[in-house]
């Protein structure tokens, strides 16, 4: 071979060995080393394809000169054409003519207008002694030029190829090693500073922790199960604040609590006139939520009419508002939740087979309080700690009222006893909460399990009307929500005008203004 031909050689592995030092970034530094080899050799339509042990498939991970169709094309099982025959022996193959070889598949179409003889060179990319995929080649030969010299110089290719391979699964595994320990820490971090976390330390609450700082780092959509009340709006708000969209906006929408005349228009907005009262044009939720999260609780109760267009925000990241023909690309990370059997909605007709298959992806359960009797010491002590400092009292549970509390089936979970500890930390007269004193929260309309914990009911001194109980739910939200309305309106489910309706209707302006007033006193002094 003249020499020239071997100056150039070895200029262009000069230049690929500077590619490979100075990337990162796999596809585009093969295809940029194939371009090289290309420009400067004349291996024309070069590719790199790998094996996918997912399935058990070749397929081009990499090419210059094939077009994108053309590209997607080139998928061989590894018994099949010249590249599963190098594949399957690691050793070159060399097809001087590709019209006569029967074992050339020309899968990707790339071949079938071209001009004179095309031969074909292909060598096995090798790591530790392992194929891992083939380096193919097109050459157009003269007779008195042989090939041997293209072989040896695609060999020493495809093993700075493998070593280069090999350098970039061990940076993404050590980038996944990187993520979950961030995650791990920013998760300790947010315990350490009162931000969102879990309490409990039984197996089963230990495990729901363990999946989400796992699935936490990733985009994937996340459903969790559980019976009303378990927490699963805490743990979406987790699974944001340790994922990379912690700094764009965190979206709840209760697909139960809005009329569903309503609810297409909150999820995807509006545009003006679209319907009677659409006196302007309005973003969805979903446009909201933006590079950031949105939570659907109660996804089982989406209208069939709805679900279609979740599904095409899935698929395609794509809306388009009430009234408009505009589509709006979004980019938004799903997180969902249900109290329901969605495998049964979908066996009944109610729920959509594709769309149950998009939302499943990885499914979270979170399990009842009654299955984690371990954790309620702890969680009790969590929001006694949590009325201390919303009240100003510390308060304590006598050892039999404690004794009941653990026995106690929790029908409403967390949520109730939440409700419950500070019902109890308004109405106490005294620091030491009883079990005569519970009893008068607890028993009446408790089923006879619950009796059985408490032991006799004692009539309560005083029984509590419907009208107080929404009042005292209304006022505790309020005082969890910084005296914000609309922000205790969107905790109870409810709009801002139905709020500001039952704030009046409590006569709860002085309250709030009063609650305001020793949230900015008490913001100063700290």
């Amino acid at each position: 071979m003249p020499r020239s031909v071997n100056g150039m050689k070895h200029g262009a592995l000069l230049a690929i060995c500077q590619v490979i030092d100075q990337s990162i970034e796999l596809e585009s530094a093969l295809e940029h080393v194939l371009r090289i080899m290309s420009d400067e050799l004349s291996m024309q339509r070069a590719t790199v394809t790998l094996y996918d042990p997912e399935t058990g498939q070749l397929s081009i991970n990499a090419s210059y000169g094939l077009t994108p169709e053309e590209k997607r094309r080139g998928v061989y099982r590894l018994d099949e054409g010249v590249t599963g025959r190098i594949f399957q022996t690691g050793e070159p193959y060399f097809v001087p003519d590709i019209d006569k070889e029967p074992l050339f598949l020309d899968r990707t179409g790339a071949r079938r207008l071209k001009r004179g003889m095309i031969s074909f060179i292909g060598v096995p990319i090798m790591l530790h002694g392992t194929p891992i995929g083939v380096l193919n080649v097109d050459r157009i030969f003269s007779d008195d030029i042989g090939f041997e010299e293209d072989i040896d110089f695609l060999k020493v290719v495809s093993t700075l190829i493998g070593q280069f391979i090999s350098l970039n699964e061990k940076i993404m595994e050590r980038e996944a090693v990187l993520k979950r320990e961030n995650t791990s820490l920013k998760y300790q971090i947010s315990k350490s500073t009162k931000g969102p976390y879990i309490v409990g330390q039984s197996q089963a609450m230990t495990e729901v922790q363990r999946q989400m700082e796992k699935v936490s780092p990733t985009r994937a959509t996340v459903l969790l199960l559980g019976e009303s009340g378990v927490g699963k709006t805490l743990i979406a708000r987790i699974i944001h604040e340790l994922s990379e969209r912690a700094q764009y906006p965190f979206i709840k929408v209760n697909c139960a609590s809005i009329p569903e005349n309503l609810l297409e228009s909150e999820l995807f907005g509006h545009e003006k006139g679209a319907f009677t009262g659409a006196t302007n044009s309005r973003p969805g939720r979903f446009e909201e939520a933006d590079s950031g999260t949105i939570f659907l609780d109660e996804i089982g109760e989406l209208p069939m009419g709805l679900q279609a267009k979740l599904l095409r925000v899935l698929q395609d990241k794509e809306l388009e508002r009430l009234g408009s023909n505009r589509t709006r690309h979004i980019d938004v990370r799903i997180l969902t939740a249900t109290n329901r059997d969605l495998g049964d909605l979908v066996e009944h007709g109610k729920f959509r087979l594709d769309l149950y298959y998009r939302l499943n992806v990885f499914p979270i359960r979170v399990p009842a309080l009654r299955e984690r009797k371990e954790d309620i010491p702890g969680l009790l002590n969590h929001f006694m700690r949590r009325m201390a400092e919303d009240y100003g009292r510390i308060m304590h549970f006598t050892p039999t009222a404690l004794d009941a509390l653990i026995r106690y089936d929790w029908p409403g979970n967390v949520r109730e006893m939440q409700n419950l500890i500070e019902r109890l930390v308004i109405m106490s007269e005294t620091e030491r909460i009883s079990l005569e004193f519970l009893k008068s929260y607890l028993a009446p309309g408790q089923s006879a399990t619950t009796q059985e914990v408490l032991g006799p009911a004692v009539a309560p001194a005083h029984q509590t009307s419907l009208k107080e109980v929404e009042r005292n739910e209304v006022l505790a939200a309020l005082e969890r929500n910084d005296w914000l309305q609309y922000k205790a309106a969107e905790a109870l489910g409810l709009t801002a005008r139905q709020m500001g309706y039952r704030v009046k209707k409590y006569n709860l302006e002085s309250m709030i203004a009063e609650g305001r007033a020793r949230l900015r006193r008490r913001r100063k002094t700290n």
